[in-house]
């Protein structure tokens, strides 16, 4: 069974049926119903036509719920029969599918969990797991959202920003559950890629590949969280960041910079540089200026702080930060990086500590548990 095939078909065979007339929650609901049908029968019969026996499979399915709701059969009279097998249509909607998906009266996770169903092509359940919830939890999600944009009419211009804060979510959730939505994002975000000539997903892709190329050399043993400067630059995925800069230099020859494009430099800066010692932080820098002017960011304000201190030194960074709002998340882990390069460890470790008590995750507060660890200890 070819489960990558089918949940690349998944979205070209929702928006045939929208187009044909069915409501998106009801499209989704026929078109995962012709998957489970895929899923038993393929094995043993495999269709000539994938994409012509699913939406035929799904398009039975549609009419089948429409015929149950007596509620619904003038809906029926207008969509018309059913089609005759053969060739699926060729129109390609998954890029309407995405900005459907992403609709701003969706909550973020709302958005996630219907993108992941809709146009990934994974289940409730692969979601739930990936998400750390139970499948009723994210069951209930799923249908809330698809009842929120079934009243949206499918060809309505939709926000390309926020197709791809939604992508970005998607990817930041990393490594977890049964699907590694890390990878899953960066397959949607090249499919969007090759529907639109739009800078910013190219900046988003870039992002995500030069990132992921890190990947190998971000834990150690028992998952210990490795810092950037601390990783064995070997185990990065040279391949990846080679597409990742390619695909980077192409969306900034169009000159229309945006805050992906800008936060890909900088990644891609890291990505260049042989050894910590070697990063070039001036452009870092530079294109934290730019990223601080385009958005106005206080976390890429916090960042841009960080590599300050590498550039001119701890204490300008230090100056930079004293700047910044001290509720911002990893301020104080900054602040506690930064004293220890000026010399005071008490401080760093006192700090360090503070900052471990309010980490994000387990792996981050370990990490900064043994970082207080190390200089209470005098250890290096």
């Amino acid at each position: 069974m070819d489960e990558p095939l089918l949940r690349t078909l998944t979205p070209t065979v929702i928006g045939i049926l929208v187009r044909r007339g069915a409501c998106f929650a009801t499209a989704e609901d026929a078109v995962q119903d012709a998957l489970i049908e895929a899923l038993r029968v393929w094995p043993d019969d495999p269709p000539r036509d994938p994409k012509g026996w699913l939406v035929t499979v799904a398009w039975r399915k549609f009419l089948d719920a429409a015929r149950a709701d007596t509620s619904r059969r003038h809906r029926e009279a207008l969509v018309g029969g059913e089609p005759v097998p053969g060739p699926g249509e060729e129109a390609d909607d998954t890029l309407q599918l995405y900005f459907l998906c992403a609709h701003p009266s969706l909550t973020p996770a709302s958005a996630v969990a219907l993108t992941l169903r809709a146009v990934g092509g994974l289940t409730t359940r692969q979601i739930a797991q990936a998400y750390l919830v139970p499948e009723a939890t994210m069951a209930q999600r799923i249908s809330r959202a698809k009842r929120t944009v079934s009243s949206v009419r499918f060809g309505q211009p939709g926000d390309v920003a926020t197709v791809l804060r939604v992508l970005y979510l998607v990817f930041n959730e990393g490594y977890s559950g049964d699907v590694d939505l890390a990878a899953e994002a960066i397959r949607l975000t090249r499919r969007l890629a090759a529907r639109t000539r739009h800078e910013e997903v190219a900046g988003l892709l870039a992002l995500m590949l030069l990132h992921h190329a890190r990947r190998p050399a971000r834990t150690g043993p028992g998952g210990r969280l490795v810092p950037l400067a601390e990783q064995d630059r070997g185990l990065w995925d040279t391949r990846l960041i080679r597409e990742g800069v390619d695909v980077l230099q192409a969306a900034l020859a169009r000159d229309r910079l945006g805050e992906f494009q800008a936060q890909a430099a900088i990644a891609a800066l890291h990505a260049d540089a042989r050894t910590a010692e070697e990063t070039d932080w001036v452009q870092i820098v530079e294109w934290y200026d730019e990223l601080v002017r385009l958005t106005g960011n206080p976390v890429a304000r916090l960042n841009r702080a960080v590599a300050v201190g590498e550039a001119d030194g701890p204490r300008a960074g230090l100056a930079a930060l004293a700047e910044l709002d001290p509720s911002l998340p990893r301020h104080t882990a900054a602040a506690a990086y930064l004293r220890e390069r000026d010399g005071d460890l008490a401080t760093a470790a006192r700090l360090y500590a503070e900052a471990a008590r309010s980490a994000q995750n387990l792996a981050e507060r370990d990490h900064l548990t043994r970082q207080a660890a190390r200089l209470n200890t005098g250890s290096r």
